[in-house]
């Protein structure tokens, strides 16, 4: 079976900001492509043959091979930090908001792992331009994720004692996700969220771990 039917696992991303369909098309292709064959070992007649499409055709849409990747990590950069910024600025205490940022985060890395494998693992493959806008991105992650640390820490529900260290710790839990989860495995998304949510608040000494998980 092919990933784009593994709709149970929620697999491919729907990417309907990406138009026109032939262009959504290749997109999907490359993201299988990449998460399966690695960038550097899929052409771009690999693509345009799972999107059955010839391979002229996807130049008139995606000038390389690279700016397809560039495309992809951009976009699944994007929707990563608005799911890290909107727990981040959501209501209540900070246990509950690193709860939910890390549930969320782990969510969309099991349910979508194709395209996280890509987007994450797959940043060397870019150019230093593309490279930079990408690793930007990521900083804006961190931040998010050390601004609800460092303010779980000053309202005292937290002991950390090295924010930067702590928060590279989090972000690489969550990420991994993507590299090993598998739909036919005994838990759900939603399953590894909650469980790894619990274990980062116990990660950050969270007083009350507990009330952010009822």
């Amino acid at each position: 079976m092919s990933t784009a039917a593994e709709t149970t696992g929620g697999d491919i991303e729907p990417w309907e900001e990406v138009t026109p369909d032939a262009a959504r098309r290749l997109l999907v292709a490359a993201v299988e492509a990449f998460a399966e064959r690695g960038y550097h070992a899929t052409t771009t007649r690999d693509i345009a043959g799972r999107a059955g499409m010839s391979p002229a055709a996807l130049y008139i849409h995606y000038k390389t091979k690279e700016e397809l990747l560039h495309r992809i990590s951009r976009l699944g950069h994007d929707r990563a930090l608005g799911i890290l910024r909107t727990a981040a600025r959501g209501e209540g205490s900070a246990t509950e908001r690193l709860a939910d940022a890390v549930s969320s985060f782990v969510r969309w890395h099991a349910g979508r792992r194709t395209t996280a494998r890509v987007v994450q693992y797959e940043l060397d493959a870019l150019g230093p331009e593309a490279r930079a806008e990408i690793v930007a991105l990521r900083r804006q992650c961190d931040a998010e994720v050390r601004g609800i640390i460092e303010e779980g820490m000053a309202s005292g529900e937290f002991e950390v004692r090295d924010v930067q260290g702590t928060t590279l710790a989090v972000l690489s839990l969550c990420i991994d996700v993507a590299r090993w989860f598998n739909v036919n495995g005994p838990r759900t998304p939603d399953e590894v969220g909650a469980l790894y949510a619990d274990l980062v608040l116990r990660m950050v000494g969270a007083k009350d771990a507990g009330a952010a998980q009822r």
